[in-house]
């Protein structure tokens, strides 16, 4: 109740969001550990024959196919403690890209673009690198990407890219967050890449979805020449 109770507070704190479900894993991790404490303090009186006989019982049971269980467990405290990625954070877990939701003992909840829940166990940051979109702050560096003829004008495009992020409802300009766009030269086609940050990250595909649109048609209206063969451009 108390980590929901933080959560719906998050909710209504506006730029201040991500900071307040920083402390909702935090609370969890003290809560359950007071009530293991209270629990086995409580029921048991351990001496020295005791101890090492549960020694002995965990040695077994992480040999016999708990090592992952206890591996995500000790994964959840890295996560609390060396905070890798907080709730809130957009990040990549092995094949997955998502909004943090929640931090559990044993796993981490994300919520993917499609809006589908995933459940990522908390070993996975031991298996491979983890990559934060925001590392805990709210705007986020969203990038949307479209592509011309390798003969089209490129500068025209360039500037119709650009002029479509600095447009944006969903753009965040200051001299510390600037938009750019890179030119990228291909066989088939030339990608042009506008870079640009937003203040909420959860309007990263928000923005995308805008600046593609209105790029694309842009492009269209002046001419620009589009390719023949070319990946998709999701609106």
């Amino acid at each position: 109740m108390v980590s929901a109770g933080l959560s719906a507070v998050a909710e209504r704190a506006g730029s201040r969001r991500i900071t307040v479900k920083v402390f909702v894993p935090l609370v969890r991790f003290v809560i359950y550990a007071v009530a293991v404490a209270s629990v086995v303090g409580g029921i048991f009186q351990f001496g020295s024959a005791q101890l090492v006989a549960v020694g002995g019982l965990l040695g077994a049971a992480l040999g016999f196919g708990l090592k992952d269980l206890f591996a995500s467990v000790i994964g959840g405290l890295v996560v609390v403690f060396e905070r890798p990625y907080r709730v809130g954070d957009k990040v990549t877990l092995g094949e997955y890209y998502g909004e943090v939701t929640d931090v559990g003992l044993r796993a981490t909840r994300l919520v993917t673009p499609d809006d589908t829940e995933v459940v990522v166990p908390n070993l996975a940051i031991f298996d491979g690198p983890v990559a934060n979109a925001n590392a805990g702050a709210a705007e986020l560096l969203a990038v949307t990407e479209v592509h011309v003829a390798p003969t089209a004008d490129r500068e025209r495009a360039v500037e119709i890219v650009r002029e479509a992020a600095l447009t944006s409802p969903y753009v965040r300009l200051s001299e510390e967050h600037p938009v750019t766009v890179i030119v990228e030269d291909g066989p088939h086609y030339t990608t042009i890449e506008g870079k640009a940050y937003v203040a909420d990250l959860r309007d990263e595909f928000p923005f995308t979805s805008d600046v593609t649109r209105r790029a694309l048609a842009a492009l269209n209206e002046a001419g620009v020449e589009r390719p023949r063969f070319a990946p998709d451009e999701r609106e």
